[in-house]
């Protein structure tokens, strides 16, 4: 496996609509495994394609991962080809969201409390699961990147003109860092 690039806000790839993938075979397989693993090192719980360069409908996520002690994290990864959601409820809540493509930033974002998503699994098989609290908000968050949507474009404009400021303060400061 390979650690990959994860891509920053306001690269152009995070704003482009991914491509439906065609079919699961190895090649692909190893670019989950791959996705996975870039995941797990930069300690999110969801990636998708779009931020390691790779214009795929395709997503990984753990939102039930732990360090294992050995300073691996392990949990119960799905992996999500050509996601859809097929039911949303009419219940919405409000969470932080952070992104590896918007590093050391959060802010508030409105999702729907429940949805239904179907996609192909790890196996090309089709699967359906009911997600709600913090994994349907994985979901849609992950789920947006493959429409070229971030976070921070479900935010009113001050606050993104607020949290784009501090980005830029941040990075200065990881400059001067190193």
């Amino acid at each position: 496996m390979a650690k990959l690039k994860v891509y920053e806000y306001p690269h152009s790839i995070l704003k482009q609509k991914a491509a439906k993938v065609e079919k699961v075979d190895d090649e692909l397989r190893r670019f989950l495994d791959d996705m996975l693993e870039t995941m797990y090192e930069a300690v999110g719980v969801g990636l998708a394609a779009p931020q390691v360069g790779v214009s795929k409908r395709v997503v990984v996520i753990d939102a039930e991962q732990e360090d294992d002690g050995a300073g691996h994290r392990t949990g119960k990864p799905m992996y999500l080809i050509n996601p859809e959601i097929i039911w949303r409820s009419e219940e919405k809540v409000c969470g932080e969201e952070g992104c590896l493509s918007v590093p050391g930033q959060r802010a508030e974002v409105e999702r729907f409390e429940k949805i239904r998503v179907r996609y192909l699994d790890y196996d090309g098989k089709e699967q359906e699961v009911l997600a709600d609290d913090f994994l349907a908000i994985v979901l849609q968050h992950e789920m947006d990147h493959l429409d070229g949507i971030l976070y921070i474009d479900r935010i009113s404009r001050l606050k993104r003109n607020m949290l784009l400021k501090k980005l830029a303060k941040f990075r200065e400061e990881e400059k001067e860092d190193s």
